[in-house]
């Protein structure tokens, strides 16, 4: 019975956190004009709504701009932060902790502060309304080699001291025994990044003009919500979320190992 509650608990709180997204299906699903939710249930389920946003171009061009953004992103993120953090686990020179502390110290910085002077230089180095000007400026991202430092000094030395006397160079001590044993939370950082940029709004609202480079979130704000129906609606919504669970669940089983080896530094 000790064991039963926390269990009901856990299964009613995520009835609560998973209800919203399964009424949001159910009107996606629904016939057009039909009646549905919250007057009635529907009586039957389509995938026209689906399909009729799917053949949309405006649509399909801002899923592919997201897309680009979000994967491009992620990868560029996971690769710089994974060198950065190499070299500040396991490299040893003058000011290394002074550079480390004042990286960390732009964490306290918020991300609207440095908003208009970021407009501004896409603006001059012609980046304005491109993949270069959405992407660049978001590459810079301290908590993730915060989280790989973390994880590197935790492994142990012995492996890379044998990768010395062997005579491996930094780059094949990376390539070779860094990329390798850090796959968990690369795969556990790659997915926050990758939601992060997603979902992101901000951003990408002032960083593009155009029709042709807006992404998903920023797209579907300028829609006329007037000229939709509650099923046109919660289809876009729909397929909008769907690659955020399917990337979740593929990189699930890692989330647990990388927060236990990723405690305070040692």
């Amino acid at each position: 019975m000790r064991r039963l509650g926390p269990a009901a608990l856990l299964a009613l709180a995520s009835l609560v956190a998973i209800g919203p997204f399964l009424l949001m299906l159910l009107v996606a699903l629904s016939p057009r004009n039909a009646p549905t939710l919250p007057d009635r249930l529907p009586t039957s389920l389509t995938l026209g709504n689906l399909t009729a946003v799917l053949s949309t171009g405006s649509f399909l061009r801002w899923t592919a701009n997201t897309v680009v953004y979000s994967v491009v992103s992620a990868a560029a993120v996971l690769v710089s932060a994974s060198m950065a953090a190499y070299v500040f686990a396991r490299k040893r020179f003058a000011g290394r902790d002074a550079l480390l502390w004042s990286l960390l110290s732009t964490v306290m910085v918020p991300f609207h502060a440095l908003l208009m002077p970021s407009v501004v230089v896409i603006s001059r180095l012609g980046w304005s309304d491109t993949y270069w000007g959405l992407i660049v400026p978001t590459l810079a991202n301290a908590q993730a080699v915060l989280l790989l430092r973390q994880f590197i000094r935790a492994l142990p030395g012995e492996v890379f001291d044998a990768a010395r006397v062997d005579g491996a160079g930094d780059w094949r001590v990376y390539l070779g025994i860094v990329l390798p044993l850090c796959r968990p939370v690369l795969a556990t950082l790659g997915v926050f990044v990758f939601l992060w940029h997603w979902n992101d709004f901000l951003w990408p609202l002032v960083a593009t003009g155009s029709d042709r480079m807006r992404t998903l979130t920023v797209g579907l704000s300028t829609l006329d919500s007037g000229r939709l129906t509650a099923a046109e609606t919660m289809s876009m919504a729909t397929i909008t979320g769907l690659p955020c669970l399917l990337v979740f669940v593929l990189v699930q089983r890692h989330l647990t190992g990388t927060i236990t080896f990723t405690g305070p530094g040692r």
